[in-house]
């Protein structure tokens, strides 16, 4: 995800070819959160051509200096906002005669005059200290000692409002991802310089939503890719990262996966007990206090800069985040305009390229463009150079399926009503309720040594395209139940939250239950995909899906066995989403209990699945129930009038 360098291990031309795939494909993923869209020769020049750059030594109140560089405009007739941007993964280049080909979150700020700042954090690339990853807040600071991301931010901007000519007083923050986490706790205690802000995909919740778990499922393929460089240490200031691990010896995840076994030859095999991050995440299989700390939700209150929170529905790291964040702000009754936009993008897709495709999908418009131009330059112009108000919706939503944006004066939409997709004999799927008939289930045999793929594709790292690919793949195999409605005849509108509800038994004591919402295409829609060998009829859209382990249905800070064969009901957020299904189209609904390697495997045994042997997995029947008395089904908020 984001990584930047990776180690040739061997020089068989095989793991190069490999090595190089991840190369490419890691560097990408690196775009997102550095370099805004548009890159080009332009932009480079017109960088160099109107601003200086500085490299500062920032100091913290508790004698820590952090590496900051700083581009001023040359113009001097004028005084300049400034766009703040903290990232773990450097601020490069290094030194004050090479220069970043573009910057802000858009060459569009660069153009019109803005003092844009990026700093490493504490702990990584040249800032001094020791790194935390998702660093903890600490409220009620007493000692100089007692310092956080909040309180980093706070001497930064103190710092530059104090040191850097021309500016206006003003203070924008922005940041993708890890960065989008920063920009989250720059909200907290807040600078009274700091008047707007976008946290974008904010990394918010390691366990619960994104990146490294989901409802308390280990994201096993990108947390291995990622910390592999990410959490490796650090001796001394540096502008180089930690080589990441490559040799895969093979482009195939499920294989490499699968034969490295149990979680903890990860660590016996490969990291040697070295990497810090990773032993972390090892020593917390539960929601215990150190993942509750992490959270910084509980803590956005009084919030007084205005704040843009921004996503994407088809994020393949961070969709919870930017919901929760939102969601937090307004429970608090913010001061200050809050607002959520959600955009048809993978990870970080409206700061690059246009946004009018993603794999067989398309969605009509310049959507990226569409955001970078009349939502997020407009929302920074008006709070720090005071230009009109793009007078932002609360809730500024593009509908997939129907490709439209729509405005929403909260989220989810007052008109969205909560209605059950209900699960019924036969496959099928239906609003209605199911018969009054007892002990009506399917069954199916999950067996740990055959774990359902997440993708057709043969591919080395997870990638984005899972999100929307084409789901029939997993609906021919045996240990995936599929529920099917009939053809629609009028579009149905979905806007707001996505809740699993299960009523299930195992012949184990644990089990994963993945639960995918999908969009049917007829057999003779048009095959207008990006991708022209692609054939649209029948197509099978994944709209959203998401995994729960079981052991957590009651609390996931104190799990529970499940007791072989009696009936229990597994209910879980599957997030939110914001999609049409059109007429002429159906819904399905696929229920399976593995997703390698995206998730780790369930041994399907009630143990710490971080400390699990061979020996511990174990095949599991496992039944899903449908009747009045035990009705598995799948809330969805349908709107009233999707117009």
């Amino acid at each position: 995800m984001k990584h930047i360098t990776h180690q040739l291990i061997n020089n068989s031309p095989k793991t190069l070819d490999i090595a190089l795939c991840l190369l490419l494909s890691l560097l990408a993923h690196q775009l997102v959160a550095q370099t805004p869209a548009g890159v080009n020769k332009a932009d480079s020049a017109y960088v160099r051509e109107n601003y200086t750059k500085l490299e500062r030594m920032v100091p913290m109140r508790d004698g820590v200096k952090l590496f900051t560089s700083i581009y001023v405009p040359k113009n001097t007739d004028q005084k300049y906002p400034i766009m703040l941007d903290r990232t773990p993964y450097s601020v490069a280049p290094y030194g004050e005669d090479k220069y970043k080909t573009s910057l802000g979150p858009s060459m569009l700020f660069a153009r019109d005059g803005y003092i844009i700042v990026y700093q490493d954090v504490r702990g990584r690339y040249m800032s001094e200290g020791d790194f935390v990853s998702v660093r903890p807040y600490i409220p009620n600071k007493k000692k100089k000692t007692d310092v956080d991301e909040i309180s980093d931010t706070y001497d930064t901007i103190d710092w530059l409002i104090k040191n850097i000519p021309n500016n206006n007083g003003r203070v924008g923050t922005w940041g993708i991802s890890a960065p989008g986490f920063y920009t989250t706790t720059t909200l907290i205690d807040a600078h009274p310089a700091l008047k707007a802000a976008s946290p974008q995909a904010p990394v918010t919740d390691w366990f619960m939503g994104d990146d490294r778990h989901h409802n308390g499922a280990f994201f096993l393929m990108g947390t291995f890719a990622f910390l592999s460089s990410y959490g490796q240490p650090r001796p001394v200031p540096t502008p180089k990262n930690s080589p990441g691990f490559s040799a895969y010896g093979t482009p195939n995840s499920y294989e490499f996966y699968m034969n490295m076994g149990p979680i903890k030859n990860a660590n016996e095999r490969i990291f040697k007990g070295t990497n810090a991050i990773w032993n972390e995440m090892m020593d917390h299989d539960t929601y215990d206090e150190f993942w509750q700390a992490r959270n910084p939700i509980p803590h956005l209150k009084n919030i007084k800069p205005a704040v843009m929170t921004v996503g994407g529905w088809f994020d393949q790291e961070d969709l919870y985040g930017p919901l929760k964040v939102y969601a937090g702000i307004e429970r608090n009754n913010p001061k200050s305009p809050n607002s959520l936009v959600m955009g048809p993008w993978i990870h970080g897709g409206w700061s690059r390229s246009t946004g009018e495709t993603l794999g067989n999908i398309r969605f009509g418009d310049k959507t990226s463009v569409f955001y970078r131009e009349t939502i997020e330059f407009p929302f920074f112009g008006h709070y720090l150079k005071d230009k009109a108000d793009p007078q932002l919706p609360k809730a500024y939503i593009f509908d997939t399926g129907s490709n439209q944006w729509k405005k929403y004066d909260q989220w989810p939409p007052k008109t969205a009503q909560e209605k059950k997709l209900y699960f019924h004999p036969n496959g099928k799927l239906s609003f209605d309720a199911p018969p009054n008939s007892q002990n009506t289930f399917d069954e199916y045999v999950s067996d740990p040594k055959k774990p359902v793929p997440y993708t057709a594709e043969i591919r080395p790292i997870r990638g984005s395209d899972f999100m929307y690919e084409d789901q029939r793949f997993a609906a021919t195999r045996p240990d995936v139940v599929v529920y099917e409605s009939d053809t629609l005849t009028e579009d149905v509108t979905i806007a707001g939250n996505v809740l699993a509800d299960l009523f299930v038994s195992t012949t184990g004591t644990d089990a994963d239950f993945v639960v995918k919402l999908i969009d049917v295409y007829p057999n003779n829609a048009p095959n207008n995909s990006p991708i022209t060998t692609t054939k649209m009829g029948g197509f099978q859209l994944l709209v959203r899906g998401e995994v729960m382990r079981a052991k957590f249905r009651n609390s996931f800070s104190k799990p529970e066995a499940m007791k072989p064969g009696e009936v229990t009901e597994v209910k879980f957020d599957m997030q939110d989403a914001a999609h049409t299904f059109k007429k002429g189209h159906k819904l399905m609904i696929q229920v399976q209990s593995s997703w390698f390697p995206l998730v780790d495997r369930n041994p399907q045994t009630f143990v710490n699945i971080y400390k699990a042997t061979e020996a511990d997995f174990q095949k599991a029947t496992h039944r899903v129930y449908f009747s009045l008395q035990q009705p598995s089904s799948v809330t969805v908020s349908v709107l009233k009038d999707p117009n």
